[in-house]
Formats: structure tokens, C-alpha cells, sequence
């Protein structure tokens, strides 16, 4: 009986680069134009933003916001998985809930939810504590949306100048 070399399956970790690249490769080769392609990326960019806030029920509106602005819906479904590999939308959690709160302030300063005492108050039927998670919940809606219409928008136009490079590189060399 001859002993087989098992193959060591690579640390997720180390992975990530190669699941961007294969993404970032297959929309390149997308059929359609480089504008369509573009929006679609930016679009599934931009909502994976607001995937955490919503309790990922965006993505039942996910088809018809593609569809209804023109874009590509594979390119914003592959838009959408480089978003969640890059953690860009837990990364940015900290700094979207201090922009929400910027926007739309809170009337009152006690509004700092205490997670040991939660608990306790809804046992007595203090449901205030429910009305403070929704409100910090909004802060970070208002905020993620926020960063997703500008990271949306910046990845419209690299990603338009990279389809449209490689398109140009691909006639020169079919020349």
C-alpha cells in the first residue's frame, strides 16, 4: 500500500488574495460594457456597506436596485463578495456609528446602552433599552450608507479605468 502525500489545504487567511484576484479577474472578463460593469460593481460595493445595519436584509432589494439602475448584476454580485472579503464594513463600524451620531444627534447625553444591565431592565418591563439599540443601530446605518455612497462612487471610476484599460490592452494585442 504506497503512502499518499495529503495536501495541506492552505490557512483561510491566505486565501483572500487569491478569492480577489479570481473576482477581480472574472469581472474583466464580463461580455458587457465597461460602464454597465462599473455601475453594477459600485452598486454591490457600495450596499455591502449597509449589509451589517440592516440585518442583511438589503439584499432583498439587492436585484431590483441593480436592475432599476442599469448596472450588471454579476458585477455587482462580484462587487459585493470583494466588499466582504476586504472587511471594510466591520472595519469601518467605529467610525460610521461617530459620523450617524454626528448627523442625527440624540436629544439626551444617557443614551450609552449598558449590555450588563439589559438584562435586568426587560425582566421588570424597562423596554427603553430596546429604543437605545435602535437609535445606536441608526447612527450606524446613517453612517455605513454614508460611506458606502462614497466608496461606491470612487469604485465606479477605478474600476471603469481598469475595464477600459484592460479592454484597450486586449485589441492591441489581438492586432
Amino acid at each position: 500500500m504506497s503512502e499518499k502525500k495529503k495536501k495541506k489545504k492552505p490557512n483561510w487567511f491566505l486565501q483572500i488574495p487569491r478569492a480577489i484576484r479570481y473576482n477581480y479577474l472574472k469581472l474583466l472578463r464580463s461580455p458587457e460594457g465597461g460602464k454597465k460593469v462599473s455601475l453594477g460593481f459600485a452598486l454591490g460595493f457600495g450596499l455591502e456597506m449597509i449589509v451589517l445595519p440592516t440585518a442583511s436584509l438589503i439584499y432583498i432589494l439587492f436585484y431590483p436596485i441593480v436592475r432599476i439602475c442599469g448596472g450588471s448584476f454579476p458585477a455587482s454580485i462580484i462587487g459585493n463578495v470583494i466588499g466582504k472579503l476586504t472587511f471594510l464594513p466591520v472595519i469601518l463600524l467605529p467610525f460610521s456609528k461617530k459620523i450617524g451620531e454626528l448627523i442625527y444627534p440624540t436629544p439626551y447625553e444617557d443614551h450609552v446602552v449598558k449590555f450588563h444591565h439589559i438584562y435586568y431592565q426587560l425582566l421588570h418591563g424597562d423596554f427603553r433599552v430596546v429604543k437605545d439599540i435602535f437609535r445606536g443601530g441608526l447612527h450606524i446605518l446613517i453612517g455605513q450608507t454614508i460611506f458606502g455612497f462614497i466608496l461606491g462612487f470612487a469604485s465606479y471610476f477605478v474600476i471603469y479605468y481598469l475595464y477600459e484599460r484592460q479592454r484597450k490592452k486586449k485589441m492591441v494585442q489581438e492586432d
